[in-house]
């Protein structure tokens, strides 16, 4: 009996650590286990940057991410404009924005792109000089990376995308221009200008292998840094064809217009200033050495001094069609808007 009674004590001080918890179906009860309550989120201190999980610009989605920088009349950067002074218009219909914010340190992709033609003989030693001086300055290991094209009848790649700044002063060193001598035919000065930007916008650009399947979602620049007189004699595709391939790959195109002795005989400056202009860049004309090296120093701080916006497109359909973009500024008569045209609508995928 007294044995009985002892089991029967046993059980009733044990009863209540068993009722007190309930487990999940397949998981042990822990003992002394405490439910946990959740901890309110910690506040984000405000950053330049966007971070990681922020939906508005992950690519994937339906929305439209938008960089764009502003000047003033003397072609200074402006970096004052505030989001209320901001409309955006796609084809001509106002859009909410759900991002906006200045930018100066977002991973940038660079293609430098060299005319090795006749006209640039005189000019080059000066070229590779800044070109090496902007990479220096402008390109982050680890972060940014930049490619090196020449053409002249045909395109030829010096250097893929890196983010080593001696494998792109190597290849710079390794560029040697040499005039062409006897009977080469047409071609002897010819130049592929067109070609030279569609294949930098198309191959260069639009594939990045140093950033993984999962860094998709962040926002990456996209520049092309021309140096030529914008003459073509050559391509086998059109400057239509140019322009739209850097639409597609989201390239902004630098041109520097630049001949023999810094001369402007022959420099095409109505090719390069609607290349550039259709695309969100500018067009530069130096006169000598000083300005070409003031040049690459302007499009520097130009790339470091944009704004983001992005914003949800009315219009949803996924037809593949080209989109206008305008961007205003209310107010600001002394301020100009330097951004891409536009771009193509995602395609709705046919499932199989």
């Amino acid at each position: 009996m007294r044995i009985v009674i002892t089991l029967i004590a046993i059980i009733v001080l044990l009863a209540p650590a068993f009722g007190g918890q309930k487990s999940k179906p397949g998981q042990k009860p822990s003992q002394g286990q405490k439910p946990t309550q959740a901890k309110p989120q910690d506040k984000q201190a405000p950053n330049d940057d966007i971070a990681e999980d922020e939906g508005t610009v992950r690519l994937g989605t339906d929305l439209v991410n938008l960089l764009f920088s502003a000047v003033d009349r003397n072609n200074r950067v402006v970096n004052d404009i505030r989001q209320e002074e901001i409309t955006i218009l796609e084809d001509g219909r106002p859009q909410q924005l759900f991002t906006f914010k200045r930018e100066s340190t977002l991973p940038i992709n660079i293609a430098i792109l060299m005319d090795l033609s006749g006209s640039q003989e005189y000019t080059f030693p000066q070229e590779k000089m800044a070109a090496s001086q902007f990479l220096r300055s402008v390109i982050r290991p680890g972060k940014d990376s930049a490619a090196i094209l020449t053409f002249q009848d045909d395109v030829e790649l010096a250097q893929g995308l890196t983010s080593k700044i001696d494998s792109l002063n190597r290849a710079l060193d390794s560029i040697q221009y040499a005039r062409r001598f006897g009977n080469t035919g047409a071609r002897r000065q010819a130049t592929a200008l067109y070609d030279a930007i569609y294949i930098a916008a198309d191959e260069v650009l639009a594939r990045d292998p140093y950033r993984s399947a999962m860094a998709d979602e962040a926002v990456t620049r996209r520049a092309i840094i021309l140096l030529t007189d914008g003459v073509d004699n050559a391509s086998s595709r059109k400057l239509e064809e140019a322009i739209d391939r850097a639409w597609r790959s989201g390239a902004v195109v630098y041109a520097i217009g630049i001949g023999d002795r810094f001369r402007f005989e022959g420099v095409r400056e109505d090719i390069l200033r609607r290349v550039s202009e259709e695309t969100g860049g500018r067009a530069y004309f130096p006169h000598g050495p000083d300005d070409l090296m003031e040049d690459f120093r302007q499009i520097e701080h130009e790339l470091r001094s944009q704004y983001l916006v992005a914003y949800s497109p009315t219009n949803t359909a996924r037809d593949g069609s080209f989109r206008r973009i305008e961007v205003q500024v209310a107010g600001r008569n002394d301020v100009r808007v330097v951004h891409r045209r536009g771009y193509y609508a995602p395609v709705e995928e046919v499932k199989k």
